[in-house]
């Protein structure tokens, strides 16, 4: 045990012995002995491969199905083609009524289109569900007569030596006006006041039934009816993470029922389809849903009569499955299905799982279950609280049976990768492990049915403990993507952009890609392990079958297992393992890009406009070590005409880990530091933490307390103390509004003394990072103040952090209408609404430099922007060419930032000698230059989903040579670049769509032109790129901004001039636009403060501009603001004779031998409408 009085006083000398003495020199290898595997978290362990798929076995309940909107009534010829079929067979439990099995198809659909919703029904639903009202409702049956655990007896309607009761869920579907499909699969929830009347298993009011009569809670009755696990729904995040004010459903008259005429050709694609269940009676097929876009890059064919597409979605009753398919008019065919195999399908190979929600005390009654989980070194924990004489969850467990690892030494610490400090001051020993489990298999077990019952009922991970007073609830599912060989998605992870095989003969990878926020320090890569952040989302990218996704709405510990057909264009599987929560998958039918991130925008919310200043260069160290240290380094910044924005202060600057505190030794004139360097254009950042150091002196900590404001123990009692920077440590529970509204108060001007409108926020630590926790992280059993486990929340704690401390930054200033910056560690889907992401403690390597770019796609395609990796490697020290590259390569990141570790030696710019800086400082100037672009990227990312950092498929859908390339990319759809991460490369190849012209930015000079057959879609060149060059390329066909004009900060370039830099296309012809607000405010969005300069050329006639906006505020600028002092028009095969503004002939040079012409002084305005003519 630590001790706690000698923690708060020791740690900061022991922690500055150990760094300077005990420890080896910094080299990333992760500890993996930390860190769980598949093969050691039981869920994932009993799941995958099929290993459970035996037991579970859904069919949908044919008396259950409601369709809650009225359609319009299929045409009577359709239904007299098809009214003798012969029906199949449906699934009926015992004591059910069979009346309705014999339907045919037509009788079923009017008997579907009469059921009306019961008027008590909403208040069986959730209350955690947010959005459009269901369209379609049925019960799900488990028909499995196979178990790994005991299922309870006590219903009525079943014989008395029954050993297996068939489970029933809930299902919901929800039909968007968008073309996205929602799914809900939920256990089914018996209100308290109907426990009682439900509890032989009788049907409900909505045609669902309470599950295998266990609405009392015990059998015994002895404990009240809330007490059951099915009179509380289990939590679910609805209102913190969707966006609900553009979520849409679609009304009865826009959704068509496919006659089975229709349905039938779409059978024969269905993946591993029984052709046996291949009748009418056996799927209900939904059209439905408005999908503007289509396939291929602006190809229209798949588009209907009206310029859209529409989604069709096919319900298989039994077994239960889920089927996508997009319509497709082709030559104006009235037969709007696709002949082709689904975009997505779900629970095609039957591996859905859901494990429901039992009391421990009936599992205790079974004695074989007993053995799995009563372990005598792990006494307690039983039902929710367990008693005092239970292992606090916050301590740490020594096993009688386990030797002491710590060789009997006091622990008075621990680091951040969760090794102990001992006080003589050495530290634990890293533990290496080679991990070499073998590959499992896929197939599904044959000779018998046995799955690993161990860990089900409690589960420990070394010296850690999980009750589980619930036991096993996991679920699961497979999707396939028939129709495509190429996923993305699922960060993070230090991996490639597409998502490689992780089971299978072809398997890269051991271990499925794990989606688990955690601080995994000093990450190695190539690997599927988790890291700091995820997004449960995967892209599938076609060249045949356009672009779709899914989205797996769940932020519980989640598994996901990636593998490719053997069988050549039969698509991809993945296979979804979550430890709890709800089945809530989004379909999401594209299209193509542009689509489908409008449909990820409406769901999970559009990104913020980031203020401009954010889009500069931000300088970060741990730590800067006091004001005359910040003086320093900001006034070589000056002297050297060095342009940054942001100069930030890690941990060090507060008063010994209290944040909202300054150390008044080493910054006694916090207000004073930040005026100096603000009125000189400069914003500072200060970190704040999650973890709050238990210090009753310190004003944070003690108001938390008072009220209650703590994430509690497994008892739901006590305040959760963990081990984090401070040393002893709470955290606030961010899941509760009352607590983040609290949060966000503390950043007011009179609460955070020191602090000023230009200083803004750091979150890091927050996955949540414990130092002496179960991987580093919370234990799972631990309570928010709802009483909801850590483990149904784990991954939104660290956007709720993000969410609470931009609401902060917001509400400090009067009329609340200042644009925050918050940049965060760890992120959850919807994070793109609060601010900017990096991708944690990388290291100073040229593999790490190298993995920067897969890592920052992959966010993108998660709709995550705003992102960035840390220019220099944050472990480590860079030589002067990988700095010089690195510094290149971050000027065309979204979030550019350099940072370094306290071990690190200094490398600001200037600290490589003035040849390496002036080459830095080259790349910083590009940067500044484009930044007009940038902001303009940023703003359509802001409106449309579309990504600001783009994979080269995702404006070239058409292009498959495009689909697995990630060491370069477009920034917008104009900008593509090719960073150099290679040491001593002086050439490198890239691949260029041949349909467009491409321009280098330095020589303006054509690198690659429309190839001369139809059929070659890309041509791969090699170029240029020493040590003074990034290879950076313009498309043909745009017009891109920059401000060329040296200036130290993005405030001192607010009124400067444009330069506009046109790339004319082989028609002679390009086109671009301009976005322009006050770069600072909410008012673009309030009032509409903004315009948009839409500009044109073509040189066969006129060069002219066309603004939409805000009359109000175009008219309140300065007459010289916004100025274009510059044009320059590249790949222009002829000059004119002469050029006219209203009648005012203007000034040009041509080069021929470069095909360039530039006019000087045009004196235009961006702001304004004017016309160039061409003679």
């Amino acid at each position: 045990m630590r001790n706690r009085q000698v923690l708060s006083v020791s740690l900061p000398v022991l922690i500055s012995l150990v760094l300077a003495s005990q420890c080896p020199p910094l080299a990333m290898a992760v500890d993996r002995s930390k860190f769980r595997t598949c093969e050691q978290t039981s869920f994932c362990k009993r799941h995958r491969s099929a290993r459970s798929k035996p037991a579970f076995d859904y069919a949908i309940l044919p008396d259950s199905i409601h369709v809650h909107h009225p359609v319009p009534p299929l045409q009577e010829q359709d239904q007299g083609d098809h009214a003798d079929a012969v029906p199949v067979p449906v699934p009926v439990p015992p004591g059910d009524s069979q009346s309705q099995a014999s339907l045919g198809y037509y009788q079923k659909i009017k008997r579907l289109l009469q059921s009306k919703q019961q008027d008590d029904e909403k208040d069986q639903i959730d209350p955690y569900y947010k959005g459009c009202e269901p369209f379609f409702t049925a019960t799900l049956l488990n028909r499995s007569n196979k178990s790994y655990y005991p299922r309870h007896t006590s219903s009525s309607s079943l014989p008395e030596d029954a050993d297996i009761v068939q489970e029933r869920l809930d299902l919901f579907l929800y039909l968007h006006q968008d073309g996205v499909a929602r799914m809900r699969i939920t256990e089914q929830y018996t209100p308290p006041d109907t426990a009682a009347d439900n509890s032989n298993g009788n049907s409900n009011s909505k045609g669902t039934s309470n599950n295998d009569g266990n609405s009392n809670g015990n059998s015994d009755g002895d404990k009240p009816n809330n007490s059951n696990p099915y009179s509380k729904a289990r939590w679910t995040s609805d209102e913190l993470i969707l966006n609900h004010e553009e979520i849409q459903g679609v009304d009865g008259d826009q959704v068509k029922i496919l006659p089975f005429g229709e349905i039938k050709p779409l059978l024969e694609h269905i993946p591993a389809n029984d052709n046996d269940m291949a009748t009418e009676d056996n799927y209900i097929v939904f059209e439905y849903g408005n999908l503007v876009g289509g396939i291929g890059g602006g190809d229209d064919k798949n588009k209907d009569n009206d310029g859209h597409m529409n989604a069709i979605l096919l319900v298989q009753f039994q077994p239960f499955a889920i089927h996508m398919w997009r319509t497709n008019m082709d030559g104006g065919d009235s037969n709007h299905a696709v002949l082709d195999a689904p975009i997505v399908s779900f629970n095609s190979e039957q591996m859905m799982h859901f494990e429901v929600r039992r009391d421990k005390h009936d599992a205790d009654t079974d004695t074989d279950m007993h053995e799995s989980h009563a372990d005598e070194d792990y006494q307690g924990g039983e039902g929710e609280g367990g008693d005092e004489n239970d292992v606090d969850a916050n301590e740490d467990i020594q096993p009688q049976h386990e030797k002491d690892k710590h060789g009997g030494k006091e622990i008075v610490g621990y680091w951040e990768d969760g090794l102990a400090i001992y006080a003589d001051g050495s530290r634990e020993e890293k533990i290496v492990n080679s991990n070499d489990a073998s590959l499992p298999k896929t197939e599904a077990p044959t000779d018998g049915f046995q799955v690993d019952t161990n860990d089900m009922w409690e589960e420990k991970f070394g010296d850690h403990h999980d009750s589980k007073p619930h036991g096993p609830t996991s679920i699961g599912a497979d999707i396939t993507f028939p129709s495509s060989t190429y996923l993305y998605g699922l960060p993070e992870h230090a991996s490639s952009m597409q998502l490689k095989d992780t089971i299978g003969d072809n398997a890269h990878y051991k271990e499925p890609y794990r989606l688990y926020n955690l601080d995994v320090f000093e990450y190695e890569l190539d690997e599927s392990m988790a890291l700091y952040g995820e997004v449960p989302l995967i892209i599938s990218q076609s060249a045949t079958a356009g672009t779709a996704g899914v989205f797996w709405f769940n932020p519980t510990e989640t598994f996901v297992d990636v593998e490719t057909s053997k069988v050549e264009k039969k698509g991809t599987k993945t296979h979804w393992i979550s430890e709890s929560g709800i089945i809530d998958l989004f379909f999401l039918p594209g299209p193509d890009p542009r689509t489908i991130y409008e449909q990820y925008a409406r769901l999970t919310g559009r990104m913020e406009l980031p203020p401009m200043f954010s889009l500069g260069y931000h300088q970060c160290r741990w730590n800067y070590r006091d004001e005359d240290d910040v003086y320093q380094v900001h006034e070589k910044f000056e002297e050297l005409d060095y342009p940054y924005d942001v100069l930030w202060l890690d941990i060090e600057h507060t008063d010994d880990k209290r944040y909202f505190t300054w150390d008044n030794n080493q910054f006694p004139n916090p207000i004073a530091m930040q005026d100096k360097l603000s009125g000189q254009g400069r914003k500072m950042v200060t970190i704040i933490d999650p973890h709050i150091k238990r210090d009753d002196r310190y004003y944070i900590h003690k108001e938390a307390t008072a009220k209650g404001l703590y994430i509690k123990d497994k008892s739901g009692k006590k305040d959760y103390d963990g081990w984090c920077w401070p040393g002893s440590s709470s955290y606030l529970d961010f899941t509760s509004e009352k607590v983040r509204s609290w949060w966000a108060d503390q950043f007011a001007y009179n609460r955070y003394s020191g602090s000023t409108p230009s200083l803004y926020t750091w979150n890091d630590m927050n996955e949540p990072s414990v130092f002496n926790g179960p991987e580093v992280s919370m234990q799972k059993d631990l309570k928010n103040l709802e009483g909801v486990e850590h483990r149904e929340w784990h991954n939104l704690y660290g956007i709720l952090f993000q969410k609470a401390t931009a609401e902060g930054l917001i509400r400090r200033n009067k009329g609340e209408n200042i644009r925050p910056f918050v940049l965060s560690r760890s992120f959850y889907a919807s994070s793109q609404r609060y601010g900017a992401i990096w991708t944690g403690d990388n290291e100073s390597s040229w593999e790490h430099l190298k993995i920067a770019a897969p890592m920052l796609l992959s966010l993108n395609i998660a709709a995550l922007s705003f992102v960035g990796a840390d220019v220099g490697g944050f472990f480590g020290n860079p030589d002067a060419e990988l700095m010089t590259r690195w510094m290149q390569a971050g000027a065309y990141q979204p979030f550019f930032r350099g940072h370094a570790h306290h071990d690190a030696k200094r490398r600001e710019p200037w600290m490589f000698g003035n040849e390496w800086m002036v080459r830095m400082r080259r790349a910083a100037m590009a940067r500044y230059a484009l930044l007009p672009y940038w902001y303009t990227v940023f703003r359509e990312a802001s409106v449309t989903g579309m990504p600001v950092m783009r994979a080269m498929w995702m404006e070239y859908p058409e292009i498959e040579e495009l689909y697995s390339v990630d060491d370069q990319f477009l920034i917008g759809a104009d900008l593509l670049v090719k960073p150099v991460t290679s040491p001593e490369q002086t050439t490198t190849q890239i691949t260029f769509p041949a349909k467009d012209n491409w321009y280098d930015v330095d020589s303006m000079t054509a690198i690659a032109t429309k190839m001369p057959t139809k059929e070659t879609k890309s041509l791969t060149v090699t170029v240029e790129s020493d040590i003074d060059k990034i290879p950076v390329y313009q498309r043909g066909g745009s017009i891109i901004a920059r401000k060329l004009r040296l200036r130290r900060s993005t405030q001192m370039m607010t009124d400067d001039p444009y330069t506009l830099y046109v790339a004319l296309d082989n028609d002679q012809k390009a086109s671009g636009i301009i976005y322009m607000d006050d770069e600072n405010t909410f008012d673009h969005e309030r009032k509409d403060y903004y315009a948009v300069a839409n500009i044109s050329v073509d040189m066969n006639g006129v060069i002219q501009c066309q603004v939409d906006g805000n009359d109000e505020w175009i008219a309140s600028q300065p007459s010289s603001a916004r100025m274009i002092e510059r044009i320059v028009i590249m790949g222009l095969a002829l000059a004119p004779s002469n050029m006219y503004a209203d009648s005012r002939p203007l000034d040009f040079d041509y080069s021929a031998e470069r095909g360039v012409l530039v006019i000087r002084k045009p004196e235009l305005s961006a702001l304004s409408t004017w016309k160039i003519s061409l003679a």
